[in-house]
């Protein structure tokens, strides 16, 4: 491996295990390599469910590049002072749980090297065991709820359309064969209820259908033990008046924060801009801080009212309302191209305002 290949490796590494430690405190072997851009998290999920046998497999690069990357790993998180805690990885199975296995060999020096994380100094004793148990936990197996009919790759009894099944090692089970029929359906839309029956279940799986539309499996509810689902209803008629208080409680606070932010907003954006026309100051910030819209002023930098996410925001705006980009959009094209034939303008326009 030349020099200059390792220096950017190096690099890599480090900006990886640097921005997953300061999102989340600690540090693992897989954050590093998803922060890369050497594993892709879908393989992550598709490993830890069992579809892939060892996660090497799936790793980009040769053998050569994943050890020298993960010694990198290593030697910072020693020079940061991070204090190394090993955790388990497994996945449950009809016969119970199963380690999942990191390397080709499966040596036990390399497995342990893979499982162990690296956790700042700075979280409490308690905070680190809770974390570790965490972390050590099986994920939950999946459920899918089938679009169309098949049969049961063990017992060969026919599963209808819209029946749940389970996928292992790539093959259909029925839920009697998996072992887990006698779970109990709760659909999603009650979140409490959802909460308390997963808390007081020894065994639980997630309820996923495909949808055609989004292209992608959606969330539709669990499988619960019937005891915690019993225990769960109890407890939430029991309090089903004290929740609601807070939710009207906690809708009223949202409210109040979204004005807030709204004024800021505006206030911002006339000192950004200062001959920004008002209401359009006050319509752009309206629109973009919009909860759950996913829009720039939504974001932390938006929220922080950050000079490129209000800039980004009023430039949208000027785009849409001061220029022919709709036009061309409905004329059919290309958004990146429409976005070129009027950026000269919307600069033009921002100029302007900053005057």
């Amino acid at each position: 491996m030349h020099l200059d290949h390792k220096s950017e490796l190096k690099r890599r590494v480090f900006q990886a295990a640097e921005a997953a430690l300061s999102r989340q405190q600690y540090v693992s072997a897989i954050d590093v390599l998803c922060g890369m851009g050497l594993l892709a998290p879908t393989q992550v999920a598709s490993w830890r469910k069992g579809r892939v046998d060892f996660l090497e497999r799936v790793i980009q690069g040769n053998l050569k590049k994943i050890s020298f990357s993960m010694s990198m790993f290593r030697q910072w998180a020693q020079a940061k002072g991070l204090q190394p805690s090993e955790c388990g990885y497994a996945r449950r199975t009809r016969s119970g749980t199963v380690d999942l296995q990191f390397s080709k060999s499966g040596d036990p020096a390399i497995e342990k090297s893979y499982r162990t994380h690296y956790v700042s100094p700075a979280l409490s004793q308690r905070k680190q065991e809770r974390l570790k148990e965490k972390l050590s936990q099986a994920a939950q197996p999946v459920v899918f709820q089938i679009v169309r009919d098949t049969r049961c790759s063990e017992c060969d009894a026919e599963i209808e359309r819209d029946s749940f099944l389970i996928m292992e090692a790539e093959h259909p089970l029925c839920l009697p064969c998996a072992h887990l029929d006698d779970l109990e359906y709760l659909p999603s839309g009650d979140a409490a209820l959802t909460r308390r029956a997963a808390k007081y279940s020894g065994r639980t799986a997630v309820v996923v259908r495909f949808s055609r539309a989004r292209g992608h499996y959606e969330r539709q509810g669990i499988l619960a033990e019937r005891t915690g689902l019993e225990k769960a209803e109890q407890e939430c008629t029991a309090d089903a008046d004290e929740r609601a208080g807070a939710r009207t409680r906690g809708a009223v606070q949202r409210r109040e924060q979204d004005r807030e932010l709204v004024a800021r907003m505006t206030k911002q954006m006339a000192t950004l801009f200062p001959s920004f026309p008002p209401q359009d100051a006050a319509a752009i910030a309206q629109h973009t801080a919009v909860r759950g819209s996913g829009r720039v002023g939504r974001t932390a930098a938006g929220r922080d009212l950050e000079e490129r996410a209000l800039a980004a925001a009023v430039a949208a705006a000027v785009r849409h309302k001061h220029t022919e980009y709709d036009a061309l959009l409905a004329a059919g094209l290309d958004r990146s191209i429409a976005r070129q034939q009027v950026a000269d303008q919307v600069h033009a326009i921002l100029a302007a305002w900053r005057q």
